[in-house]
C-alpha cells in the first residue's frame, strides 16, 4: 500500500483538473450577465459536480479496480448505458483535450512570438512533443508533478491577484442583467468538471473512501474560490463592451487572459496572467488526458504495456490534433459544447441514473453511499434538466 496516492495529491489531481480551460473562457462567456448573477451560477454548478463527484465515488466502488465509466454504465444500465456511455465521453473528452491543444498551442505561439515566429499548428505539436510523455508515463508521475504546477498554478494567480487588484474599476462589477443568468450554465459545467478522473483517483488512492471523498469535497471547493476571485478581476479590469472588450474576445474566439493587452496600460499583469494560463491549461489536460487513457483501456480492453499505452496516447491525441489543424479559433466552441451537452449528459445525468439502477433495481452496496436518497438524485435531475433546456436556448 505504500504506492497509494496522499490525500493531498489527490486534492490536487481534483483541482487542478477543475482549473484550466474552462476557467479561462468562463469570464468571456459569462461576462454579459455580470459579476454578482455569475457568482450564483458558479455556486450552483459547484454544488452539483460535487454530489456527481460523489456519486462516481460510490459507483467506482461499486466494481473492480481500474473499471471506468464504460464497465460502470454496462453493469447498471446495460447494453444501452454502455453505448450511451462510449458516445458521450469520447464527445466530451475528446472536446476538452481539443480546446487545451488549441489553447496550449495559442499560449506557446504567443509566448515565442519575440524569439521563433510560430504557426499555430507548430505550437501545438511543440506542446504535444513537450507534454505528451509524461501522459504515456501515467498518473504517479503526474501526480509528483502536479504538486510543482499546482505551486506554478498557486503562486500566478496570487501574483495576477495581486497586480491586479489595483486596476478593478468597481462600477464595472455591478453591471448586472440577471434574465441572462441561465446563458451561463453551460460553460460553467466544464469548469467545474472532473469526474471523468474519479475511477483514476480511486485506483490511485488505493480505495479508501474516506480520504478520496475528503479529496473531492476539498479539490473541488478550491476552484469555487479561485473562480470567484477571477471572475473579479476580469470583469472588474476589461469591459463588456466596446474595442477589445469581452463581447470582441466572444467574437474572436479568445480567452479570458488576452482582452488584457487592450485594457491595461501595464504589461505586468498581462505577463502573469499568461503565466497563470499557462499552468491552468496543463494541469487541467493532464487530468483530461489521464482519464480518456484510462477510459479508452478499460473500454477497448488494452493493457497498460509500453505498446498498450503508446497505442492508447495516440488515440486519445490524434484525432483532436488533426480537427485542430484545420479549426484554430474553436477554442470557446468547443468548451462551450463540452460543458453544454457533454459535461451535463455524461457526467450530470449518466452518474444518477446508474446510481438509482443500481441502489434500487440491483440492491449494489459498498463502502459509501451518497446521502439524500431519491430525493436527492431527482433533485439532481431536475438540475440537468434547466441546464439542457438552456443549451438549447429555450429560455
Amino acid at each position: 500500500m505504500g504506492s497509494q496516492g496522499t490525500l493531498l495529491r489527490g486534492i490536487l489531481l481534483v483541482a487542478g483538473t477543475s482549473i484550466g480551460g474552462g476557467m479561462l473562457a468562463l469570464p468571456v462567456l459569462t461576462g454579459q450577465i455580470g459579476f454578482f448573477p455569475s457568482l450564483l451560477v458558479y455556486f450552483c454548478c459547484w454544488l452539483f459536480m460535487t454530489l456527481t463527484g460523489l456519486l462516481f465515488l460510490e459507483l467506482s466502488l461499486w466494481v473492480e479496480p481500474n473499471a471506468n465509466i464504460i464497465t460502470m454504465a454496462e453493469r447498471t444500465l446495460g447494453g444501452a448505458g454502455k453505448a450511451a456511455a462510449w458516445g458521450l465521453y469520447l464527445f466530451l473528452f475528446y472536446c476538452l483535450v481539443l480546446a487545451y491543444i488549441v489553447g496550449i498551442g495559442d499560449l506557446m505561439v504567443e509566448v515565442m512570438q519575440g524569439s521563433i515566429s510560430l504557426k499555430e499548428w507548430q505550437g501545438q505539436l511543440l506542446f504535444l512533443g513537450l507534454l505528451g510523455p509524461f501522459v504515456y508515463a501515467g498518473a504517479h508521475l503526474i501526480g509528483k508533478l502536479n504538486i510543482f504546477l499546482m505551486a506554478g498554478l498557486g503562486i500566478s494567480f496570487l501574483l495576477f491577484v495581486l497586480f491586479g487588484a489595483s486596476h478593478v474599476r468597481t462600477h464595472l462589477l455591478l453591471a448586472t442583467d440577471w434574465p441572462k443568468l441561465w446563458t451561463a450554465l453551460p460553460i460553467t459545467f466544464t469548469a467545474f468538471a472532473y469526474q471523468g478522473t474519479i475511477p483514476t483517483l480511486v485506483s490511485y488512492m488505493g480505495r479508501d473512501a474516506k480520504k478520496i471523498r475528503l479529496a473531492i469535497i476539498i479539490g473541488g471547493f478550491l476552484p469555487l474560490i479561485v473562480y470567484a476571485l477571477w471572475q473579479w478581476l476580469i470583469l472588474g479590469i476589461v469591459p463588456i463592451e466596446g474595442p477589445g472588450g469581452l463581447q470582441d474576445a466572444v467574437k474572436n474566439g479568445f480567452n479570458a487572459i488576452q482582452p488584457l493587452k487592450s485594457a491595461l496600460n501595464t504589461s505586468t499583469v498581462y505577463i502573469v496572467g499568461q503565466y497563470f494560463a499557462f499552468f491552468a491549461l496543463i494541469t487541467s489536460f493532464f487530468g483530461v488526458s489521464l482519464g480518456l487513457v484510462d477510459f479508452l483501456a478499460d473500454g477497448l480492453k488494452v493493457k497498460k504495456t509500453p505498446m498498450g499505452k503508446l497505442i492508447l496516447c495516440l488515440l486519445v491525441f490524434i484525432p483532436p490534433t488533426l480537427f485542430a489543424f484545420t479549426h484554430p479559433h474553436i477554442f470557446l466552441i468547443a468548451l462551450d459544447y463540452a460543458g453544454g451537452f457533454g459535461c451535463a449528459l455524461l457526467l450530470g445525468l449518466m452518474p444518477i441514473l446508474m446510481v438509482w439502477s443500481g441502489r434500487y433495481k440491483m440492491g449494489f452496496k459498498g463502502n459509501y453511499t451518497l446521502i439524500g436518497g431519491r430525493w436527492m438524485l431527482l433533485g439532481l435531475i431536475a438540475f440537468v434538466v434547466i441546464e439542457l433546456i438552456c443549451q438549447f436556448k429555450l429560455i
